[in-house]
């Protein structure tokens, strides 16, 4: 092979990988039909559902079914709209993973997660948030990127501003203090969905229910 075609193959840039991720579904089963098609249309990697995929677990049918239809691949933590029991189930039934106090890789992307809130039907206490988001750090801490999923936002973000009702998490936020995952996706405050904003080099998304393309 002559050495130019060596060097622009070395040159190439490494493929990245592209996320459809999105939050507080809460049962809207058109919704979730809305989101899949999305992810097929884009061409995503990988789609992660940042929690209350249910509406204080009223009905799981229909909510996680559209994207396995379409063969995407589907990371799941529970909000504080179900339990983590619920989110098991609908891991193992649609043969998806439920993420929380769990990690996996996908190509060079370490992403680990907690779900729950400080609030709410699957409430935890903050050192519990924090443990299980370090459990799933400690497995991939070795590599380079690092997403961290959660449902509720961390204490002092911009979120706070928005409710007056949804206390940020000090656990979440020592994590990305204590972690320094690249980017943060959560949910849960409806009126922040959007909102963007760095904590130390975190970038930190509030994907909400309309979710959000992230390339990492």
């Amino acid at each position: 092979m002559p050495k130019k075609e060596i060097e622009e193959k070395q040159e190439e840039p490494e493929k990245k990988l592209k996320i459809l991720a999105a939050g507080d579904i809460h049962g809207d089963t058109s919704l979730a039909e809305k989101l899949a098609i999305r992810a097929e249309k884009e061409k995503v990697d990988l789609v992660i559902l940042c929690g209350d995929i249910t509406y204080g677990e009223k009905s799981t049918e229909n909510l996680i079914g559209p994207f396995v239809k379409r063969k995407e691949k589907v990371l799941l933590i529970p909000g504080n709209h179900e339990t983590i029991a619920t989110a098991d189930f609908l891991s193992q039934l649609y043969g998806v993973k439920n993420l929380h106090g769990y990690s996996v890789k996908y190509k060079d992307v370490g992403i680990f997660g907690a779900g729950g809130a400080n609030i709410g039907l699957f409430q935890l206490e903050e050192n519990e948030i924090y443990g299980l988001l370090k459990k799933g750090f400690d497995r991939i801490r070795d590599i380079k990127k690092k997403i961290m999923v959660t449902h509720v936002h961390p204490e002092g973000s911009k979120m706070e501003k928005f409710t007056k009702l949804f206390p940020g998490s000090s656990g979440v936020k020592k994590a990305i203090e204590s972690f320094k995952p690249d980017i943060l996706l959560c949910s849960h405050v409806h009126e922040a969905e959007g909102i963007e904003e760095k904590i130390g080099n975190t970038t930190v998304i509030n994907v909400g229910k309309k979710g959000k393309i992230i390339e990492i």
